[in-house]
């Protein structure tokens, strides 16, 4: 299913001569109306008329979150407060959040992103959603609620928490569709299994899943508890939300709206644009956005970009997963290690529970890294001998792919805390010394 069938399957060409228009228009904007904007801009001895194609865009300078956590709250705005009527912030706990202002037609071009996402998933007017994001200035939860309403859906804004009522209302109204976290979306799973309400009462049919990086392995992992298929839905709080890309019924990539959203890949030391299918950090240009457009900026998202046309007849180009981020990798004894890899490896583990911790600490100068991980009730034994030789075959498993020995620690089903939004699976207790 498609929703905006022009837009979606436009051909390159036409698409490359809308984004270019659309491209100087927001340059134009930013410079004549953001103080940040044309100061960097004249910095970099650019003027709006020397953006003319696409290729033009190097030209033009990166942003980052630090430009605007010091810009903060309003500076980056491209239109004046009257005309803002919504802020979001991102969700992170320390410091100052990184705000973002929508006018009335930057929520009108979200709503439109996020139908095409839940289209795509099969989902329609008939269908009942139970968003499970958390609400509030986390995009997540009102961005999918405006998408199932643009869509004709009917939406049921439950926001994260209070699992058993989630679990009651999904089976009583008839959810369809579920948005959330994957890891909340493992939790339910598992107060689902606990309710005793058997599966095939439920009409849960399409899961909408994001806001934190997840593998294919957890996909299944999803898949087989839920009985559900599970898309990935990808967005950013600076570019607008969910809704800046989305999979579809192939599961073959994540479709990018790049009619509103341009994609680049670069080198994450140089900034050099590298070649079709090289991975690097994913760079973004809002092109239609009026409140707070953004310019080249750096999402610290690794992945590839594919420009082939897809089985489903979309054209628009396809990001593959996201490896990590680039200030998410660790460094573990001068060794790469991404948190995904982890993961892979115990959600392809039929012993293992797909809920881990992985710890980092520094002692007398040298680099430790536990993996807590759950082992699965018909597993857990108090044999030693059992316990002993899982933990070998998890360590021996995990040296295999990410090139170190990680200390395995097995831990009781159920023993590890639940998320009910973005899941902290990572404590590096390094940084505090």
């Amino acid at each position: 299913m498609i929703w905006n069938e022009t837009m979606e399957c436009m051909n390159r060409q036409d698409l490359q001569k809308l984004q270019e228009s659309r491209l100087k228009k927001v340059v134009e904007r930013v410079y004549y109306n953001c103080e940040p904007y044309r100061k960097r801009m004249q910095e970099a001895g650019i003027i709006p008329s020397d953006i003319n194609t696409m290729e033009d865009i190097v030209k033009l300078p990166f942003m980052s979150k630090q430009d605007l956590r010091d810009h903060y709250p309003f500076a980056l705005m491209s239109s004046p407060m009257s005309e803002i009527v919504r802020l979001h912030a991102s969700s992170g706990t320390t410091g100052k959040p990184i705000v973002v202002g929508y006018t009335r037609t930057d929520l009108n071009i979200w709503n439109e992103v996020g139908a095409r996402c839940f289209t795509a998933y099969g989902l329609g007017k008939n269908d009942i959603v139970q968003i499970s994001y958390g609400y509030g200035l986390f995009t997540g939860g009102l961005g999918a609620h405006g998408a199932v309403e643009t869509i004709g859906g009917t939406v049921i804004p439950m926001s994260s928490g209070n699992t058993e009522k989630q679990i009651m209302l999904m089976h009583d109204f008839g959810a369809v569709g579920l948005a959330c976290t994957p890891s909340y979306a493992l939790h339910l799973a598992d107060v689902l299994k606990d309710s005793g309400i058997p599966r095939k009462e439920f009409k849960l049919r399409v899961g909408v899943f994001g806001a934190e990086p997840w593998t294919e392995q957890m996909r299944g992992e999803l898949q087989e508890r839920l009985g559900i298929r599970a898309y990935d839905i990808y967005g950013l709080t600076e570019i607008i939300g969910p809704g800046v890309g989305h999979e579809c019924e192939y599961q073959n990539g994540t479709h990018l709206c790049e009619d509103h959203f341009y994609p680049e890949i670069v080198d994450p030391a140089t900034g050099e644009v590298l070649p079709e299918g090289s991975l690097g950090e994913l760079v973004f240009t809002t092109i239609t956005k009026e409140g707070m457009p953004l310019i080249r900026f750096r999402t610290r998202d690794l992945t590839r970009l594919t420009y082939e046309k897809c089985a489903c007849g979309r054209t628009s180009v396809r990001m593959s997963r996201i490896l990590g981020r680039c200030d998410d990798m660790l460094i573990i004894r001068g060794v790469n290690v991404f948190p995904s890899q982890v993961e892979s490896i115990i959600c392809e583990m039929p012993e293992l529970e797909p809920h881990y911790l992985l710890i980092i600490d520094r002692v007398k100068n040298l680099d430790t890294f536990e993996v807590q991980v759950e082992v699965k009730e018909d597993f857990y034994s108090d044999e030693m001998a059992k316990m002993l030789e899982l933990r070998k075959k998890i360590t021996h498993r995990l040296q295999s792919v990410i090139g170190i020995i990680p200390d395995i620690k097995l831990v009781e089903p159920r023993s590890l805390e639940r998320s009910q939004g973005k899941a902290k699976r990572v404590i590096d207790k390094r940084k505090f010394i």
